[in-house]
Parts: structure tokens; sequence; C-alpha cells
């Protein structure tokens, strides 16, 4: 079997229609009016497929083909919202492979002992509310359902109101499920595949990652007659905390990595001191142990910075992922089925928090990478070249066709 490369086209080039930014990215945040009709476009495409479809109360949508007994679903998803400005392939493409398996399985007649489904998952990318992967984070009972209901975004908007709005707040319980495996194809977001000319990466796991958000409190004041020695400025004090921020990879080493990708100044004019700055703060690394030590390191850079410039500060670690390790027979699966079909590939760590870092936790689990044109995503020029889109398409028909025990 080998999937339908034209039909796969066509639905990528459709569905990356729906929220089209003028430079060839995507814009299509959570829970917006785009990501609606990116929804409704993809339930009826599920629906036309013959899949039984249900929303849940994360607006998790899953659609499921029958097996020919009762055993649990293997499972293959991701996510279709995006970040603003962000490309056309994080997460969708993911989704359109799963429906694009079924199509073929649907094509070849193709009768599977386990139930084939697919999930397109809630707000992963945590670009309007945070924390990321909250609808796969209450599936895997990690986030309390009214925590996520409570989530807002920068305006005030409640996510569970948002639900509402476009039309996804379904009434199918959002608890984990028996799932015989669940399985997911994601863009990789980094350069290895693409420099070593590789088609198919086998992800064996995901880096812990930790999530903190850090508000600065100064005194505001004029920018003219305010003498320097009696300012008590928190831009200054956040601009010392971001460059330490970038030394802690250093300090630690083992791969780390760390980003401040948010800040807020108040009032944020040319004429004021500013009196209130938020940001946040991103750690990643393959070793828990080193998030952990580098979350020391933050607590002492801040209470440093902020005493030294004379302001008071809130400091939250509000999100942690640990390390992830999927499941050895997924893996090996995977790795079998890019190996049989003849295809570059390699055994790889995941540097990006993905849906199937939460589904790992309550079914065995693993992914499929494809390359990421120069390492890129989350950007307009997010691009994968479809010869390993097929390939990555093909690996995961064979590996789902396998552990669904196709006949």
């Amino acid at each position: 079997m080998r999937i339908n490369r034209k039909r796969l086209e066509e639905s990528m080039e459709a569905l990356g229609r729906v929220g089209a930014t003028a430079k060839g990215g995507l814009n299509r945040v959570a829970l917006t009016d785009d990501d609606r009709r990116g929804r409704d476009l993809l339930v009826e495409w599920m629906r036309q497929a013959g899949l039984a479809v249900t929303v849940d109360q994360m607006g998790n949508i899953i659609g499921q083909r029958a097996g020919s007994d009762g055993a649990a679903p293997v499972m293959m998803g991701s996510h279709a919202d995006s970040v603003p400005t962000g490309g056309k392939y994080d997460g969708q493409l993911g989704v359109l492979c799963a429906l694009e398996v079924i199509r073929t399985l649907n094509d070849e007649k193709a009768a599977t002992r386990h139930p084939v489904a697919m999930a397109i998952f809630t707000n992963e990318e945590g670009a309007r509310f945070q924390p990321a992967m909250i609808g796969s984070g209450v599936m895997a009972g990690k986030i309390p359902l009214e925590d996520a209901y409570n989530a807002r975004d920068r305006d005030g908007v409640r996510l569970g109101d948002e639900l509402e709005r476009i039309g996804y707040l379904g009434s199918e319980p959002c608890i984990p499920r028996p799932l015989r495996a669940y399985l997911e194809l994601h863009i990789e977001q980094g350069p290895i595949l693409e420099e070593q000319h590789l088609s198919v990466g086998v992800v064996e796991g995901i880096v812990a990652i930790s999530w903190s958000r850090l508000t600065l409190t100064g005194v505001q004041d004029h920018a003219g007659p305010t003498p320097m020695r009696i300012r008590h400025d928190a831009l200054v004090a956040a601009a010392e905390i971001i460059r330490g921020v970038r030394e802690i990879p250093r300090k630690i080493g083992g791969d780390m990595v760390s980003t401040v990708g948010r800040l807020d100044v108040t009032p944020n004019i040319p004429n004021a001191i500013p009196g209130r700055v938020s940001l946040s703060v991103d750690l990643r690394a393959p070793d828990e142990h080193h998030v952990t030590r580098a979350l020391g390191f933050l607590d002492r850079l801040v209470k440093e910075a902020a005493r030294v410039e004379g302001v008071t500060y809130e400091l939250d670690h509000y999100w942690r992922v640990p390390r992830t390790h999927f499941d050895v027979e997924v893996v090996d699966t995977i790795e079998e089925a890019a190996k049989g079909l003849g295809y570059g590939y390699r055994r790889i760590l995941s540097g990006a928090g993905h849906d199937a870092q939460y589904m790992a936790t309550i079914c065995p689990t693993g992914m499929i990478f494809v390359p990421s044109r120069d390492g890129r995503s989350h950007c307009e020029e997010e691009f994968t070249p479809m010869d390993d889109i097929e390939k990555g398409a093909n690996t995961l028909l064979l590996a789902a066709s396998k552990l669904a025990g196709a006949a």
C-alpha cells in the first residue's frame, strides 16, 4: 500500500488557504474564526472518509474507522492551530497525513483488527492560551479541565468561552481512553535530517521543557526630569535578566537551550521610564536534571537583577513537562517501516514539545519526523519537500497498519 500523493498535496493546499498570510505562511491561532473554519473543513473530510466523528469537552476532534473486533484503537494525530505568522506544515501536516492513511486504507478496502482513529488536538501551540498542548494535556489527565477552561489570552478572553463561541465545546468526556498506540507525524523543526540528506526521523523521545513567567515592577516616571540615580527601571532589570537567560545553557551545557520569547512593557512609550515588564522564559534540555539546575540559575538571576535596580518581581514556574521516552515497540515498528520502504532514516530526539508528549503517559507512543528546510519552523518560511512528506506518510501508513493488525 502507498498513500495518494496528489490527494494529500491537494488537501494540504486547501487547508493551507484557511488563515493564509500574504507571505505564504499561516495565521490560524487557536479558537479564532480561522481555526473554526479549518476545523469545519477537516470534520467534513473526516466524515466523507466514513469516520465516526466526536468532539470532546476540550474541543479535541476524534474520528474513528471501525476495526474487526472491539480492540483498542490505533490513533494518529496532531494539531491544526498555528502560531501567528507561522508556517503551513507545523501540526496540520500530521493531521492530514493521518487522514490520508485512513483514506488509503479505505481505497484498499483494508480491514484492521484494531480500529484506526485520528485526533486533532486543541491549542497545541500555546500561542494564544497558555500552557501549550492543553487539549492533549487534559485528555491525559495532566491538566484539570477547569484550569484549561479558565486560561485567558492577552485580552482576558477565556478559553472555555471561545470553545463555545466557535461551536467546538463538545460533550464527549475528555479523559484518558484505551488506545493500542498513538502515532504522530510532524516536521522536525530542526536541521539534522536535511543536513544528513535523510527523509524520515524515527523519534525516540522529547526533551524536558519548562515555561516561566516573570513580572518586574519598578517606578514609572518621566524620561526627562528623572535623574538616573533615583530610577527604578523595570526594563533595565529585564534586559539584565534576558542577557543572563541567554548564558544559562553555556553554564550548564548538555545541549540545553533557553529563550525569552515574549516581552510586554508598560507604558511602552518613548518618554516614560518603564514601570512594569512581563516576560516569558522557555528552558529545554534532554537531561531533566539540567532543567532543574537552570531553574535555580534563573531564580538567582532574577533576584539579583531586581535587587540591583530596586524593583520587585513575581516569578512563576507554571508549566513543566518531563523528558519523554517513547515506547520501544512503537519506535521499532516505525523504524522497521522506514527501513522496509527503503527510505533514508535515523533515530532522533525532539527538541520541540508535541501532543505525543502527553499521549505517551497514557498509551504506547511514537513519532515520525520529516525534514525542515534550513531547520526553520514557527515562521512563514517553514517548508518541507513533497518527496519527503510522501515518504513520511508512507512510513506512517505502514507502521499504523502493522500496529492495527491489518489483514
